[in-house]
């Protein structure tokens, strides 16, 4: 695994605790340790198939930063909502979906450009 799909696995994972730490504090809910690692947990889940899927067919390629956020959205829902037994309300829907956009794309924009310079 190349270093580069290490730091953007890390990196998304920091994106999604980043969500979930400020939504619990806003909403007092879950704000110990294990209840955000809970709530965090099937949004890192999806996160982590999103970056290793790609990587384990038979040529191995990047993950699409598209498909990861889109599918990170998608099944880390699914599986909040089935798996975890927890609500997945619209409005949190739309809020995860724009700020995992913006943080999970912003990080790599940085990062583009700081590499482009």
């Amino acid at each position: 695994m190349k270093r580069s799909a290490i730091r953007a696995f890390l990196l998304d994972a920091l994106c999604v605790l980043l969500l979930i730490v400020i939504g619990t504090r806003n909403h007092d809910t879950d704000t110990g340790i294990s209840g955000v690692l809970y709530v965090a947990a099937p949004f890192w889940i999806a996160v982590f198939i999103a970056h290793v899927s790609p990587l384990m067919q038979r040529t191995p390629a990047e993950p699409n930063k598209y498909v990861v956020w889109g599918y990170t959205i998608v099944m880390g829902m699914v599986l909040r909502n089935y798996v975890f037994d927890r609500g997945t309300a619209p409005a949190f829907i739309i809020v995860a979906t724009i700020f995992l956009g913006a943080t999970m794309l912003g990080w790599r924009a940085v990062l583009a450009r700081r590499t482009a310079k």
